[in-house]
């Protein structure tokens, strides 16, 4: 045991459920990337877009912190013993994963920027439930996320100002 009253079987189920949680995470990254792939080489280039509109290149960079702080985020939760709030904010957590994922699919899969735009006000509600919700039992938790909304904020701004720009 260690200073701290840990065992070794006790760290290294943390462990991998750090890896789980930010794995699960980055995978749902990976699902949309592919979805986003063929429209972001063909249809993508084609359309007008505000002149702040970031390069591609700064996409993947950006998503791949923002899940692992999710994972890192979702970690923390599952650590804690709080029973009942840890259910409600796991499965608010996973609604907006789900969300998350959605938005690919509606923006790049169907190319609709429209029904993107609807459905990322969806995703942010859900991220700032996340957040209320992980705050109750974990500050941290709920702080890692922070980056995320803020970036989906933009990204929200930037999904009207496409669809504007292309109706």
């Amino acid at each position: 045991m260690t200073d701290s009253g840990e065992t070794f079987g006790t760290r290294l189920r943390s462990a991998s459920a750090l890896i789980v949680s930010t794995g699960t995470c980055l995978l749902v990254g990976v699902s949309g990337s592919l979805v986003t792939a063929t429209s972001v080489r063909e249809w993508y280039p084609q359309i007008q877009k505000p002149p702040w509109t970031p390069p591609g290149a700064v996409f993947g960079p950006v998503w791949t912190v923002l899940y692992i702080l999710m994972g890192v985020s979702v970690w923390l939760i599952l650590r804690s013993t709080v029973g009942n709030a840890r259910r409600t904010a796991l499965l608010i957590f996973v609604t907006q994963l789900v969300l998350n994922s959605a938005w690919s699919f509606l923006f790049f899969g169907l190319r609709s920027p429209g029904w993107a735009a609807l459905e990322i006000v969806l995703l942010w509600c859900s991220i700032i439930a996340t957040m209320l919700a992980f705050a109750r039992i974990s500050r941290l938790a709920a702080g890692l996320l922070l980056p995320y909304s803020l970036w989906v904020s933009y990204a929200a701004a930037l999904n009207v100002a496409i669809w504007n720009l292309n109706r």
